[in-house]
């Protein structure tokens, strides 16, 4: 792993916040929980010498640079703003995001330092896992948007037209429109009607979409982003949260690289516990009239095509034509 400097003067300040007092001595180490080009991720664990006494920690150490997401520009920033205009009490203990010992923000650099938990997350997780996490979104969906969102300066948030700007975006290129309208495309030839479908009915689903309660959304509720434990829900990487429609966030989980075996059984569990969740505290349409599964594609379609065509990451074309067939297969469900 390339070397990563830990500021010392930053950990005894997320250790004192942590611990409730200052250490005399610390031992700690640095393993990378993500690599990227937009952020390091490490976990910063160790022991604390307090009072005579050693203190085991684990913390999670997120720093990242000003970078600029397409319609987006300040979301690099937006997880360290969020700590502030989302105050802890919006949580519960069943759907909550990490507690932040400390955060610092200086001349387009951002640092936190957060809880870690031990929980199941990615890959791992269950069907029942799947439902937990939607059913439990839909609740915390729900309670803010019956509140009206008092009280809360959300600044620094996404916009509702977020997935329209980036699907027009993507149907833009023209290497991937062209690919699934030509004799030359080797993916299955109902999957490259489905997306053109969607394209040609564009105007009417965003209508559509556009019918449904604006809410306070993730935007990245994918499985590597949420842990498990028991009953319990916790959330990461909120940098692209904002304003969006009902059911976003539960297209992401169903489809943004999760269990592809289990797709349909988790696409029908989740949409059923996510409207439950929701309607618990606010007024939800009928669920027949979801827009889950062009949703699915709108963020998804192209993206999965150019996977498809253009493998890379580790991430293989196979997976992605699973993927695509899975989807169709959502799409001829009435729930």
């Amino acid at each position: 792993m390339k070397s990563i400097a830990i500021d010392k003067t930053e950990l005894d300040k997320a250790l004192r916040k942590k611990l409730g007092e200052d250490a005399i001595a610390i031992e700690f180490q640095v393993e990378r929980l993500h690599g990227g080009t937009i952020g390091d991720v490490l976990l910063v664990s160790g022991k604390a010498e307090i009072g005579g006494s050693e203190e085991p920690f684990c913390m999670v150490y997120k720093h990242q640079k000003k970078w600029s997401r397409y319609a987006d520009p300040l979301s690099w920033r937006r997880e360290y703003d969020l700590y502030d205009a989302l105050p802890d009490d919006v949580f519960t203990d069943n759907l909550r995001r990490p507690a932040c010992y400390h955060k610092n923000i200086s001349d387009g650099e951002m640092w936190l330092w957060m809880e870690f938990a031990e929980c199941v997350s990615g890959l791992d997780m269950t069907p029942e896992m799947y439902e937990l996490a939607a059913r439990e979104l839909g609740r915390f969906q729900g309670r803010l948007h019956a509140g009206g969102y008092a009280g809360l300066k959300l600044t620094n948030v996404s916009s509702p037209d977020y997935i329209k700007q980036n699907y027009l975006h993507e149907r833009s290129t023209e290497e991937l429109y062209h690919y699934i309208r030509d004799g030359g495309c080797s993916l299955p030839r109902h999957l490259c009607k489905m997306i053109i479908d969607i394209d040609e009915r564009c105007d009417e689903i965003f209508c559509r979409i556009e019918r449904l309660p604006l809410i306070f959304c993730h935007r990245d509720f994918w499985v590597t982003n949420i842990f498990c434990s028991g009953k319990k829900v916790m959330l990461v990487d909120w940098d692209t949260a904002g304003w969006g429609y009902l059911g976003e966030d539960i297209a992401s989980l169903v489809a943004d690289d999760s269990d592809i075996d289990n797709m349909v059984e988790n696409f029908t569990r989740c949409v059923k516990a996510y409207y439950e969740g929701f309607s618990e505290f606010a007024e939800a349409p009928d669920i027949s009239e979801n827009c889950i599964y062009e949703m699915m594609l709108i963020k998804f379609g192209y993206r999965l095509v150019g996977r498809y065509k253009n493998p890379y990451y580790g991430k293989c074309s196979e997976d992605a034509e699973r993927t695509l067939q899975k989807i169709y297969e959502i799409g001829h469900i009435r729930l």
